[in-house]
């Protein structure tokens, strides 16, 4: 018999207005250095947005607006069973240059099309263009 577990994380898509340019933050992975969004496992105590915005703050470095809309969710299946994930827009207000993971990871801006092309997660790259179509 083989145990398989279900896991809830919950993630940001993080983006500022640049010059008119909508812009999205992708961070690299701690590992295989891929190009990925703030995500991690949902807080006991917190909700999944606020979890999500704190592994932003953790992860890359920024603070976003309390304003989001759920973008979707993903479902990724790993060795040992399937993780959820819920997905939000977060507008950054604010980079910091000192955050807990500042030397474990890189932070780069891309325009949509190009951060849409850089992340290989399974849904993220269609709720990137449905931000696009979504941030005024």
């Amino acid at each position: 018999m083989r145990l398989e577990f279900n896991f809830k994380q919950s993630g940001v898509i993080p983006y500022r207005k640049n010059n008119g340019v909508l812009e999205i933050l992708l961070i690299t992975s701690i590992k295989k250095k891929k190009w990925i969004i703030p995500k991690g496992y949902i807080e006991f105590n917190l909700s999944p947005f606020e979890s999500a915005k704190k592994e932003a703050f953790e992860e890359a470095g920024i603070i976003g607006s309390n304003e989001t809309i759920e973008l979707g969710a993903v479902e990724l299946k790993k060795g040992i069973g399937v993780t959820h994930m819920k997905i939000f827009s977060m507008e950054v207000i604010k980079m910091l240059d000192d955050f807990p993971e500042k030397d474990l990871r890189k932070r780069k801006w891309f325009n949509t099309e190009e951060a849409a092309s850089k992340v290989t997660i399974p849904g993220i790259p269609g709720m990137i263009s449905t931000l696009q179509s979504s941030v005024k």
